[in-house]
């Protein structure tokens, strides 16, 4: 009788621990980390990956644009200025080579 409530025990126990969090995904290395922050990116996750990502600066960030040729990154549509850190993630209108609308949503 005892053992069985040591053992039941020993599962009421086991049932209160939470479960693993989801993945973790990849971190960048020490060098990769050191590189992106010399480059005056940040490190953060972004998308539906969990990997860690450098968030680097465009130079041209916050500038007019009218077409993507305007840009080192994207011109953005809605604002009508260049993009200011790559890659972007999520639903957003941009302009093409020719400086018409398009829609793109990037994971």
């Amino acid at each position: 009788m005892k053992r069985f409530a040591l053992i039941l025990a020993g599962l009421l126990l086991t049932s209160c621990v939470p479960p693993p969090a989801g993945p973790q995904g990849k971190v960048l290395s020490a060098a990769e980390r050191a590189e992106c922050l010399m480059q005056g990116g940040t490190v953060g996750r972004g998308g539906l990956l969990p990997d860690e990502l450098c968030f680097r600066p465009e130079p041209d960030g916050g500038k007019a644009c009218t077409r993507k040729t305007d840009c080192s990154g994207m011109c953005l549509a809605e604002s009508n200025t260049c993009s200011k850190v790559t890659p972007l993630f999520g639903c957003f209108e941009f302009l093409d080579e020719t400086g018409a609308k398009a829609q793109i949503c990037i994971d």
